[in-house]
């Protein structure tokens, strides 16, 4: 089994959360299965243990993750295709992974991306969504307030505007 109780986690759609049960359940009929009982913010989630599913499950990021992290926020950004359709689709491909690092990689794209121009629906949305998701589990690891978490990650993005800015054509 790749998890155990006491784990904290982050589940895809629902965010960081801890198991506190590894049980057997018979959900709609079908044969009974392990499942990782996962509290997240005063709710339940069931995920298979013994399938892909739990794919859906990671350990929460680590300290060493997030000095690394950090260094890629105020990183080179990359340049994103002009095209909304595509660098949508990539930023699915991208995030498809479900790590903390792509997350954080695409908050610091798309950030970038948005000192050339103003962003569209789209990708001010997915900006939005991933950098909260960002927020709340760097907020989670340290054990501060996700403000808290929300600011250090503002102030690596302008690091990063100033040292890359549009107008030193290195983005």
């Amino acid at each position: 089994m790749q998890f155990k109780i006491g784990d904290e986690v982050m589940h895809a759609s629902h965010g960081s959360g801890q198991i506190v049960a590894i049980e057997e359940k018979r959900l709609s009929g079908r044969e009974p299965r392990l499942f990782y009982t996962v509290s997240i913010n005063k709710s339940t989630v069931w995920v298979p243990a013994d399938s892909n599913n739990a794919s859906s499950l990671r350990l929460l990021v680590s300290n060493s993750d997030l000095t690394h992290c950090r260094m890629l926020l105020k990183g080179r950004p990359a340049q994103l295709n002009a095209d909304r359709q595509q660098r949508g689709r990539d930023r699915m491909n991208s995030l498809q992974t479900g790590s903390f690092e792509k997350r954080c990689e695409v908050v610091r794209d798309l950030t970038a991306h948005g000192w050339l121009k103003p962003l569209g629906e789209a990708d001010a949305a997915a900006l939005r969504k991933i950098q909260e998701a960002v927020c709340q589990e760097w907020a989670t690891a340290q054990g501060v307030p996700p403000s808290e978490a929300s600011r250090e990650i503002t102030a690596l993005l302008q690091e990063g505007y100033r040292t890359y800015k549009p107008d030193n054509n290195l983005l």
